[in-house]
């Protein structure tokens, strides 16, 4: 994997951390596939999409963020450690432990929208208050 746009020192580090998590280069089956979507001829000619299978897991992952196949062999490859990661450590995982982060939030969000609702709906309670006539409230 040595490419001008993956610095070594990041190589280096992937390669600890899969050797950590037990994934040899043995045990994957990489294959680049047409990209699709955005990007016009380009991506629709170039087969820089890389598509990962851990055999022993059987998890996939598929990779087209860059042009750069070389990049996408590296990002791909992240992105499978992550998921065995995840698979291995469960809750203990970052990526969870992010997710959760983030739904506690948008728990946090829909409690202040419900409360500036009620007060946009007692504002408008007052507003129509205002407009009736004197003779109705005696």
């Amino acid at each position: 994997m040595v490419d001008s746009s993956v610095n070594t020192k990041k190589e280096k580090a992937l390669a600890g951390r899969m050797d950590k998590l037990g994934v040899r280069a043995v045990d994957l089956r990489e294959t680049f596939v047409r990209g699709a979507g955005r990007g016009g001829q380009k991506i629709n000619k170039t087969s820089s999409c890389v598509q990962l299978l851990h055999l022993p897991t059987g998890l996939m992952v598929k990779c087209q963020q860059t042009r750069s196949r070389e990049l996408n062999r590296f990002l791909a490859r992240r992105e499978l450690c992550e998921k065995i990661e995840e698979k291995v450590l469960g809750a203990q995982s970052a990526r969870r432990q992010a997710a959760e982060k983030i739904r506690r939030q948008k728990r946090r969000r829909s409690r202040r929208q419900r409360a500036l609702m009620l007060e946009a709906k007692h504002l408008r309670s007052l507003k129509k208050q205002a407009r009736r006539s004197v003779l109705s409230e005696a």
